[in-house]
C-alpha cells in the first residue's frame, strides 16, 4: 500500500481515494460500480469463491450476490 495510506484510518482513505475519482470526474455509477466489483472480489478470494460465506460476509443473499456477480462480470468459483 502507498506511504500515503499508512497511518490512515478506513474514512481518511475513503476520503481521499473519493477525491482522486471526483478529480477524474468518474461518474458516481461508475465508481459504485467499481466500488462494489472489488469488494465482491476481495471477499471472494478471502473466502476461496465459497458463495455462501461471501454472502453471509457482504450480508446480502445468495441470489442477490449472484446478480450482483452476473452483473459485474465477476467469476466467483
Amino acid at each position: 500500500m502507498s506511504k500515503k495510506f499508512e497511518g490512515l484510518n478506513i474514512h481518511q482513505k475513503m476520503v481521499f481515494l473519493v477525491e482522486e475519482m471526483v478529480e477524474n470526474e468518474l461518474p458516481l455509477k461508475e465508481a459504485q460500480k467499481e466500488f462494489k466489483k472489488i469488494y465482491i472480489e476481495t471477499a471472494a478470494r478471502k473466502y476461496n469463491g465459497t458463495k455462501i460465506r461471501i454472502a453471509e460476509a457482504l450480508g446480502i443473499h445468495r441470489n442477490t450476490l449472484n446478480n450482483l456477480s452476473r452483473d459485474l462480470k465477476i467469476e466467483l468459483e
